[in-house]
């Protein structure tokens, strides 16, 4: 999505689903919102994993969400566990946007979906937004800042004060983590990849002891964010991994893919791909992060190390649903190649911390 009028586009055939059909359920559990008009969809054709299309009907534009295509993990593109931390996180932290409605009925829609509230903004993948002054390094730095200090807040909402408290599982959280990241990699891989086994040793050698348990976003980066032509934090999106926990795991992501030319995610990206890395450095992100939140990041390596290990489980993942015959997207198809530069990067952090 590059823009505020152009970030959608007619919805892709094999993503297709039965309009009327979604329409009448729109209608039936929410006509305060969408009335007893006629809704027209398209989509959000951004992104790799969960599928998004846009409903408008009159005035009102909502976002529905639901799971890809194909068999996916048990425990991701989670729309319930997305619905129960956007019905309620909005009101304490802002740039969350309110979940309406969580349907799980998956004979509606092919999948179980949430409809929330449609935010605009600009969702940063490959190119600046026309509007930025990216040439500005002031402007570019300040956005920057805004990304990190918006993980950093969201770190210190108090689950309690928006019923969050029971949600999720500290207790062991990471090394949950580490073990379950290995079992998708088991149940996904199209090969053996050596560097994978080794990352999983080094990681279950141990993990820094949490200082408290928060509300994880659990895959906080640009493009799962939405910033106005001002550079300001506009919406966090993709909150279906979201859980309580050890919140250096959000920050071990962002520094994944905060990468320059060097970086093991840039295999991911290529060379177009938008990154503020030239702006603000790795060890300025870790130093704004830590003083909002005043907390100790010096473990900072192991989490780092242990995010670009997801990353390259996520990746084999969509890969695998590409090599299955589950989707035809051709992105999916150079995607094989970037596990290992993902996995030899993990091994680095993590055997020489910076």
């Amino acid at each position: 999505m590059s823009g505020y009028v152009t970030d959608t586009a007619p919805i892709r055939q094999e993503e297709r689903f039965d309009e009327s059909a979604v329409s009448a359920y729109l209608r039936r559990h929410l006509p305060d919102l969408v009335g007893g008009g006629t809704i027209v969809f398209d989509q959000f054709p951004g992104g790799k994993a969960n599928l998004t299309y846009r409903a408008v009907a009159g005035d009102t534009e909502l976002v529905l969400r639901r799971a890809p295509l194909g068999e996916v993990a048990s425990s991701s593109h989670d729309m319930a566990r997305e619905f129960g931390v956007l019905s309620r996180l909005w009101e304490a932290y802002p740039p969350a946007p309110r979940a309406y409605h969580f349907c799980d009925d998956p004979e509606v829609m092919g999948k179980p979906f949430i409809v929330m509230e449609r935010r605009h903004g600009y969702v940063v993948r490959d190119r600046w937004p026309e509007a930025w002054p990216s040439d500005d390094a002031k402007f570019v730095t300040r956005a920057a800042r805004n990304l990190v200090r918006g993980l950093a807040q969201l770190h210190l909402v108090d689950p309690a004060d928006v019923a969050l408290d029971e949600f999720g599982d500290p207790e062991g959280f990471v090394e949950r983590q580490v073990n379950g990241w290995f079992a998708r990699w088991e149940a996904a891989r199209t090969r053996p990849i050596d560097e994978m086994e080794r990352v999983v040793s080094l990681l279950r050698e141990g993990s820094p002891e949490p200082q408290r348990a928060t509300i994880l976003h659990n895959d906080y980066k640009l493009d799962n964010t939405m910033l106005s032509e001002r550079g300001e934090l506009v919406a966090v999106l993709d909150w279906d991994m979201a859980t309580r926990g050890d919140p250096l795991v959000d920050l071990g992501t962002l520094l994944a893919y905060w990468s320059d030319g060097n970086g093991p995610t840039h295999a991911l990206f290529g060379d177009d791909t938008v990154t503020f890395a030239s702006y603000v450095t790795r060890d300025e992100v870790i130093a704004e992060y830590a003083a909002v939140t005043g907390w100790d990041v010096s473990g900072i390596h192991f989490y780092e190390g242990l995010a670009l290990y997801r990353i390259a489980v996520i990746i084999e993942q969509i890969y695998a649903r590409y090599a299955a015959g589950q989707t035809t997207d051709q992105r999916f198809a150079t995607l094989a190649p970037i596990v290992p530069v993902l996995a030899r990067g993990a091994l680095d952090v993590l055997r020489n911390p910076r």
